[in-house]
């Protein structure tokens, strides 16, 4: 299906390539990455669509178009059902040194207005750069469009001679919260291994290495200290869930 019968300038070539690995995720099965080629594809075959004169192959194209349109929709209806039948999962893997994965790049995509409610499971919100990490987590989820009010953090104490340090922390940021409208609940557990963020709209989402997977900055006023888009990650894997029902922690 993904031999269009198009020309060889980048346009086209372009859209053939995405094409084809969309249709080679397909019959991998792994539906959600197919559907992001499928779109993106479809969006090339417009444009070069758009740039074609002859009618012939203006003709040619439409029919090419609509028929990844539909398959396009099927997968997108099959991953609908999916998430309401509490069956669907996206795997996401960081490489090593891999940049683009800030949490809002990660996140965004399953948060919006509905969200008014988050769980969050991570026994390592203790050193001074973990509680970092957990306070840009929450700006993130302050922002518009969710309407987050309360938000749950399980972790472990620090055993050490951090753990005043990791309390302090914790109350100043619940404190800034509350002067956001925001209630934090705090729960620590001796036992706590599980890393897992849970999104009232049904999403949950579950790293590897928690929160916690940004490599240390190069410099101070190095790219990636401020912006973590450009921040350096650690290996790690991200599993993404969907449940109408959402268990609370």
């Amino acid at each position: 299906m993904a031999r269009c019968g198009l020309g060889q300038d980048p346009e086209s070539a372009a859209a053939v390539a995405v094409l084809k690995r969309a249709v080679e995720l397909d019959s991998e099965s792994r539906y959600p990455q197919a559907l992001v080629c499928y779109q993106e594809g479809i969006d090339l075959l417009l444009q070069v669509l758009k740039g074609t004169k002859d009618d012939t192959k203006k003709c040619h194209l439409r029919k090419k178009i609509s028929g990844y349109m539909d398959r396009a929709e099927n997968i997108k209806k099959y991953l609908d059902q999916e998430k309401e039948d509490g069956k669907y999962h996206k795997q996401i893997k960081i490489e090593e040194n891999a940049t683009g994965f800030s949490y809002e790049s990660l996140f965004q995509e399953y948060l919006n207005e509905t969200v008014t409610e988050v769980w969050i499971e991570d026994p390592y919100i203790r050193h001074t750069h973990q509680l970092y990490n957990f306070l840009r987590f929450c700006e993130m989820l302050i922002k518009k469009p969710c309407k987050v009010k309360t938000i749950h953090l399980l972790t472990s104490l620090d055993e050490g001679s951090r753990r005043e340090q990791q309390s302090s922390g914790l109350r100043e940021i619940k404190e800034s919260l509350r002067k956001h409208g925001v209630l934090l609940e705090l729960e620590y557990s001796s036992s706590i291994h599980d890393r897992e963020i849970r999104f009232n709209n049904g999403w949950m989402i579950k790293i590897g290495r928690g929160l916690d997977y940004f490599k240390k900055a190069q410099g101070r006023f190095s790219l990636g200290y401020c912006d973590f888009d450009l921040r350096p990650c650690h290996e790690t894997t991200v599993d993404i869930f969907h449940n109408k029902h959402t268990k609370k922690i």
